[in-house]
């Protein structure tokens, strides 16, 4: 089935979203947003499965996912993406190759889509080559540096450390995700997390 096409409110949003990277003038982005499509999922549908190759970049317009892989039947989260965030199982996406995970929806959530075929046409477009490069590089680059800092932060700080700057990131995450998801992110249980929020109650 295609998707439809997407409505011109959400083209807005992703159009702001895309500026963040590359800025389109009116001309490409009419031929632009003619590859652009529009996928809704409903809470705990899958956008990207263990197993399954991804052929979809998504930007989320409104709503939340978690990233997660399953190791020995258990579910172990390992990022979150909120609206204006672009979502895929990346190396899966660029490589053509099944993913190892899974990215769920965590409330009625909707995306701008790109197709892998649809980003080939783009890329191979006169009008438009050029500033899809630039913008791949640009959102490569973010993620990367996003990842980095995940990294560094379960080796350097703290479980409360981790939790504060969680916050500061996305401060309403504790009222839109449940907090055994956040538990899992930070690396903690339940419990835990429980007495973390106690403690910083005035911090955050």
């Amino acid at each position: 089935m295609i998707p439809p096409q997407i409505n011109d409110t959400s083209l807005k949003i992703f159009r702001d979203g895309m500026a963040t990277y590359v800025v389109f003038e009116d001309t490409e982005w009419e031929i632009l947003k003619n590859y652009i499509e529009l996928k809704v999922l409903q809470k705990k549908d899958h956008f990207a499965v263990s197993g399954k190759i991804c052929d979809h970049i998504g930007f989320i317009v409104n709503g939340s996912v978690r990233y997660y892989h399953i190791k020995d039947g258990t579910e172990i989260t390992g990022y979150f993406s909120f609206e204006n965030d672009f979502v895929s199982s990346y190396k899966s996406y660029v490589t053509r190759t099944p993913g190892t995970g899974y990215i769920q929806a965590l409330e009625q959530t909707e995306f701008a889509i790109i197709s892998y075929n649809n980003l080939e046409q783009m890329l191979n477009h006169p009008l438009l080559a050029y500033k899809m490069e630039r913008f791949g590089r640009l959102v490569a680059e973010h993620y990367i540096c996003c990842y980095e800092e995940r990294i560094s932060s379960f080796i350097l700080d703290t479980p409360e450390e981790r939790y504060l700057k969680m916050l500061k990131t996305d401060p309403d995450i504790m009222q839109r995700v449940p907090q055994h998801y956040v538990a899992n992110y930070l690396g903690i249980t339940p419990v835990s997390l429980s007495r973390i929020r106690k403690r910083t109650v005035f911090q955050s």
